[in-house]
């Protein structure tokens, strides 16, 4: 149900706010893969996590340039 409620909210914003979004969402990945190369990681499923959620905004933004 959580999904679902983050996909629907994306589903409502505009193309400038999801590719806004994906840019946020990768910087945070790189800043888990940072702190997880440097052992200060606490969560390390969080960058599994940021990662489907990049794959999601990526597939909503295709699913409206089409």
């Amino acid at each position: 149900m959580k999904i679902n409620k983050y996909v629907e909210g994306l589903k409502a914003k505009s193309a400038a706010e999801l590719n806004d979004e994906l840019v946020a969402a990768k910087k945070e990945l790189f800043n888990l893969r940072f702190q997880n190369a440097t052992n200060q990681l606490d969560n390390t499923s969080r960058i599994k996590e940021v990662r489907k959620n990049i794959a999601r905004i990526q597939t909503i933004i295709t699913e409206m340039s089409k």
